[in-house]
């Protein structure tokens, strides 16, 4: 009979990391790279590629609009995404706790599955292990993955005084509703995450021409981008504060946390610095995009305050966005 719960077995290499893996993994992640079950996967890319790695802690792991799963594909392929990078392949690697119900892991093995098939990537390799009750928090993940390189050479250092700033749309709901969820405030579907893949968005930004920079504003939100963006440097990241779009209910849940929507992480938005010419295609092609609906200009490029990133309020008067000099929403991914 199959276990309910894992054991300190299913981690032995033996007959029930064996079951794990053919009767749970397999049959959710099947593709010609994983079923010879190796020690690696022999892959065959073309040209310049882009690497990245990213580990799941996040708690609670099944929260509004997603869960540890989904979060761990959507992560590794945002990243890539914002290399100018086509995504292709991922590793998973999964640590365990003693006593973490099958049931679970089941669920979030097909949330994962079926977020990496609709974004075209396969899971080629990978790895288990497990840990004494009491010595994890039920569920650690890390995916890494490989992309195609297809658009090369963006950079900050690409930017120019007078570029737009670009937000594919709201801003902190990802961290809102896991930090109600977590805290039990959360009731219904009011609030969700927006956990997403952003492969797609990326590839209408970049085909419309004049990206300077991607990325995707995870811990830190935008304002922490934003620094990123234009520390030491003669330029400055001006946002004007009633150009960012922030839903009703996050607005109202910050004000109850005491927290900030451009300091609360975003699982699936991409913030993009594009030349003023290009701007309003980029826009454009946002908006035709799923999960693109309300994209926004939301500032410019200038020289007022070097090195700095500025919110313009709505009375005329200017906000430093000051990088965050701790953890404002501990275990948000």
């Amino acid at each position: 009979m199959e276990p309910q719960y894992i054991t300190l077995d299913h981690g032995s290499g033996g007959g029930r990391t064996a079951q794990l893996i053919e009767e749970l993994l397999l049959p959710a992640l099947q593709n010609p790279h994983l079923a010879p079950l190796g020690d690696g996967a022999l892959l065959d890319v073309n040209g310049p590629l882009a690497f990245s790695t990213d580990s799941f802690v996040i708690d609670p792991i099944f929260f509004p609009g997603g869960d540890i799963g989904k979060l761990a594909v959507c992560g590794t392929v945002n990243d890539l995404a914002m290399c100018g990078a086509v995504p292709k392949y991922l590793s998973l690697g999964m640590i365990l706790e003693e006593g973490f119900p099958v049931a679970d892991l089941k669920r979030i093995i097909t949330s994962l599955a079926h977020t990496s098939a609709s974004c075209g990537v396969q899971v080629v390799t990978g790895d288990t292990k497990v840990v004494e009750r009491g010595h994890g928090h039920g569920i650690y993940l890390n995916t890494s993955g490989i992309g195609e390189v297809k658009w090369p050479g963006l950079s900050p250092q690409a930017i120019r005084e007078g570029d737009q700033i670009l937000i594919s749309g709201t801003v902190g709901d990802h961290g809102t509703a896991v930090m109600l969820a977590r805290s039990g405030m959360l009731q219904g579907d009011e609030l969700i995450s927006d956990c997403m893949p952003l492969n797609q968005l990326a590839a209408a930004a970049l085909s419309a021409g004049g990206v300077r920079v991607l990325r995707d504003p995870t811990r830190g939100g935008v304002a922490t981008v934003l620094n990123e963006f234009v520390e030491g440097t003669d330029l400055c990241a001006q946002v004007q504060e009633d150009a960012v779009p922030v839903r009703p209910q996050v607005e109202t849940a910050c004000a109850l946390l005491g927290l900030d929507p451009l300091y609360c992480a975003n699982e699936g938005k991409l913030l993009a610095v594009v030349d003023p010419e290009t701007a309003p295609a980029v826009l454009e092609a946002l908006h035709r995009t799923p999960g693109g609906e309300n994209a926004a200009i939301i500032g410019s490029i200038t020289t007022q305050f070097p090195g700095r990133a500025v919110l313009k309020t709505a009375f005329g008067a200017h906000r430093v966005l000051s990088k965050l000099s701790g953890a404002q929403l501990p275990r948000i991914c």
